[in-house]
């Protein structure tokens, strides 16, 4: 196969050799970068494969044959601990296994194991901001293959019976992901001026780009940039969009310094005071007044997803502390807690509010800086929501 389309990835590759290589009298950096996430998702009419690095950096397509193989060696990059090393795209019928391994102390291959006889060409190239690599795999013109039937799977109880939603068979189709803070309110911040706003924003735009690529779930963002968002529109998007789940993402902060941890919380009322005194700071920003309480607690009161919600922040913390503890040690594990969070209130859907780990606790901060931390916190939402779709008996 050693036509356009190599000859193009190769001509791609040099380009990023040059752009990479340093200015005479410069040193090249010794530091490696951190390949963060290998994602892929096949579409109707190809497999897109995406190796995330963040920092530009040399690579070269290699293509062999007994086996059928496509390979890609970065060069000065590590493979974070979280990646997964093995995957098998479970509706490609040209690909049998995609692999990503550490070569050598610098360099890391990714290995994609394909039936050429079945493949029409194949491109590899990269994209900046994020810099990453990516592989797209075109398929040869074929018949359509015969569906296979399967029986539904039925759903899940909770707790001692099923919920209305699994009585009646629902599922789920459009998310909401909502980035806390924004424009004018930085949220929590910590002194080298790391902003709540701008973590909760990174971590749901990657949120939405693991959900986009591997699922068929529309994705629905508040906001996608640093712009201000009131906290009563929030959920009113979500119903105006007839969203089937709502996903708020903050990050947290606490006086005592020492508290450390991750929780996630559903919409009723509380008696801890850690929960009442972070309530009152996630909700500084609104413009309700003390006339309209009545009404605001009747809509708490009158909350008749809180069950959904409740299962639904349940999966997506166990999976988001999994996830973050594939690398990182001590992960503290607070629980699924009720709390009288505004952006959470007259929610129609299922709806949760993450906090993220502690901006105030030094150990957590120096994590939230890294990419690799907000993939892995991204990661475990991700897959906490196809946890909660398969006991859905939707997954």
């Amino acid at each position: 196969m050693k036509r356009y389309a190599l000859t193009f990835a190769l001509a791609i590759a040099v380009l990023a050799i040059a752009a990479a290589l340093p200015s005479p009298g410069q040193e090249r950096p010794a530091q490696t970068a951190e390949i963060y996430d290998l994602r892929f998702f096949t579409h109707p009419n190809f497999t897109r494969i995406v190796v995330d690095i963040g920092t530009l950096r040399e690579y070269a397509p290699l293509e062999g044959r007994n086996p059928d193989r496509i390979t890609v060696d970065i060069f000065q990059v590590r493979l974070n601990p979280i990646v997964r090393e093995e995957a098998a795209p479970s509706r490609s019928d040209y690909i049998s296994q995609i692999r990503i391994s550490q070569k050598t102390e610098t360099t890391v291959r990714v290995a994609v194991d394909v039936d050429f006889a079945r493949v029409r060409r194949y491109e590899v190239f990269h994209v900046f901001d994020p810099f990453r690599i990516v592989i797209d795999i075109y398929p040869k013109d074929r018949k359509p293959a015969i569906e296979e039937v399967r029986p539904p799977q039925p759903p899940q109880p909770v707790g001692k019976g099923y919920t209305m939603a699994r009585q009646l068979g629902l599922g789920v189709k459009t998310i909401v992901i909502d980035p806390g803070h924004g424009g004018a309110d930085p949220g929590c911040l910590d002194p080298s001026a790391l902003y709540e706003k701008d973590l909760a924003l990174d971590i749901s735009l990657r949120l939405s780009d693991l959900i986009k690529a591997n699922t068929g779930l529309t994705v629905i963002m508040t906001r996608e940039t640093d712009i201000a968002v009131p906290l009563e529109n929030r959920t009113v998007i979500a119903n105006q969009k007839r969203a089937d789940l709502f996903i708020s993402v903050h990050i947290n902060a606490f006086p005592d310094a020492k508290r450390k941890g991750i929780e996630t919380f559903f919409l009723n009322f509380s008696t801890d005071p850690a929960v009442n005194a972070l309530a009152a700071r996630e909700n500084a920003t609104t413009t309700k007044t003390i006339g309209e309480m009545d009404k605001i607690i009747r809509k708490i009161v009158q909350n008749s997803k809180i069950i959904e919600s409740q299962e639904l922040a349940r999966r997506i913390q166990k999976s988001l502390i999994a996830a973050v503890s594939t690398r990182y040690r001590d992960v503290v594990d607070l629980g699924t807690k009720g709390g009288p969070f505004w952006t959470l209130i007259g929610a129609e859907m299922p709806s949760i509010l993450v906090e993220v780990s502690h901006l105030s606790n030094p150990v957590e901060a120096k994590r939230l800086r890294e990419d690799a931390y907000r993939q892995a916190a991204a990661r475990g939402i991700y897959e906490g929501i196809l946890a909660y779709l398969q006991s859905l008996g939707k997954g």
